[in-house]
């Protein structure tokens, strides 16, 4: 049966065509030429011969046909916005291609079929895109985490999954979801952020730049923290960017989000349970395997749960040079959550003991807020410095000092250098890396004149 004898059937069954708001006629005429096109197209959009220009040229083609067969009056501009939609949804990932698209949006949360909301400039704001219903946006949902080779249905109703892109994606679904599904994109750029974004975002000094930089290039082990959405995997990516080239570098995440150039980067990527609730690979057994794997480089996109201990136990066997993310609110409180992971490996450890893994393990901790503007800083590199009794001993090497909000609202400050020179500096003296003293001169303006390793 044609696309035309398939609509002028639906709109029969409808009782004849909407005379209501133009609002819901033009939900109306794109639901059935939506429905049509889903049935008349359904193999071809599925058939991966067929190249991505010519699906959309026939979908466009299509779509054409299917309203010219149509008595809805619709204007010029209409009619286009109403074929570039269709084509969307069709094609792409429906309503919210757009704002896939649009650069200045870093995150997409889709409420439902009716609300969606979008982060730019670090605030939210709700965006006029909307989905026909809720089985429209589990269709989308369906297209993004196939193509990954995963699955969100009732018996599995949450997932993690990316776009080609690397942009992190979740969904939830009924029955967990009330009034979904909920979907939540995390775009990254197919350019990912360098040092030199971050410097110029006002996230990093020149100086403390350098010495991270430093770091990395001597082996240190960092622990990157800070809460949800302060750039983590953003800090991860520039902190990878600096090791060297002739390095064997082995990266572990839920799903791959790390854009590293380097030659020689192993990447691997957990495997949720099938449909039996068999097979699954989690982070820790990675972490476990990257061991056997000859690594120069362990870079683990989180930790969260009982692979910390795996974590700890490369950085304290030979694998200098480890990166990791966590969640926490402070330096200090990154050792606590990563005290309580350990605990949940399922070794019943001391804590004394713990304690000690972490302060002859970790190096520093690399600290990110997300500010009260939206902005996101790195507020504290934190040295670990041993053990005192039963306290593990931290020093601040550079801080964030805020000097008050500009008229535009935006925090004014820097991260400055606490005057304090790191004791692993000799570590570094043994790679060949000697720090400039004036790197950390708490009076160095903007410290450009700092940190020539």
């Amino acid at each position: 049966m044609s696309l035309s004898r398939r609509l002028s059937q639906a709109k029969t069954s409808e009782g004849g065509e909407a005379v209501g708001a133009p609002s819901g006629e033009l939900d109306a005429l794109r639901r059935r030429i939506h429905d049509s096109l889903i049935t008349e197209l359904g193999q071809v959009l599925n058939d991966e011969n067929v190249s991505e220009e010519d699906l959309w040229r026939r979908v466009h083609v299509e779509i054409q046909n299917a309203l010219g067969n149509e008595a809805v009056p619709l204007s010029a501009a209409d009619r286009a916005r109403l074929v570039e939609d269709m084509a969307d949804d069709i094609v792409g990932y429906g309503p919210i291609d757009r704002l896939l698209r649009d650069e200045s949006i870093t995150e997409i949360m889709v409420n439902g079929p009716k609300s969606v909301y979008v982060e730019r400039d670090g605030k939210l704001v709700t965006d006029r895109a909307q989905f026909l219903d809720a089985g429209h946006l589990k269709r989308i949902i369906d297209k993004i985490v196939a193509r990954i080779g995963r699955r969100v249905d009732e018996s599995s109703p949450m997932v993690d999954a990316r776009l080609p892109d690397g942009s992190r994606v979740n969904a939830i679904i009924h029955p967990l979801a009330i009034g979904g599904p909920f979907l939540t994109i995390r775009k990254f750029s197919e350019d990912p952020l360098t040092v030199q974004d971050l410097i110029g975002f006002g996230s990093l000094s020149t100086a403390s730049a350098r010495f991270l930089q430093a770091c990395v290039v001597g082996r240190l082990n960092i622990v990157v923290s800070g809460g949800t959405g302060t750039g983590k995997t953003t800090m991860l990516n520039v902190l990878s960017s600096f090791i060297p080239s002739d390095e064997r570098i082995i990266t572990v995440e839920d799903s791959k989000e790390l854009q590293l150039h380097q030659d020689h980067v192993l990447s691997l990527e957990t495997r949720p349970a099938n449909i039996e609730g068999n097979g699954e690979i989690a982070i820790r057994d990675l972490v476990r395997n990257t061991l056997r794997m000859r690594p120069d480089r362990i870079v683990v996109g989180e930790c969260r749960a009982g692979e910390a201990l795996d974590m700890l136990q490369a950085m304290n066997t030979g694998h200098d040079g480890s990166i990791t993310t966590v969640h926490s609110n402070s330096p200090r409180d990154t050792l606590r959550r990563i005290e309580t992971m350990t605990m949940m490996s399922g070794f019943d450890l001391p804590v004394q003991v713990i304690r000690e893994q972490m302060a002859s393990g970790i190096d520093a901790v690399v600290h990110i807020t997300r500010m009260r503007d939206g902005t996101r800083r790195v507020t504290h590199i934190t040295e670990v410095q041993g053990m005192e009794g039963d306290i593990v001993t931290l020093q601040d090497v550079f801080m964030f000092k805020s000097e008050g909000m500009n008229p535009e609202g935006k925090i004014i400050g820097e991260l400055r250098p606490t005057g304090i020179r790191p004791k692993f500096s000799e570590k570094l003296a043994d790679h060949g890396i000697r720090l400039n003293p004036a790197m950390f001169d708490p009076g160095g303006g903007l410290f450009d004149r700092g940190g020539e390793a």
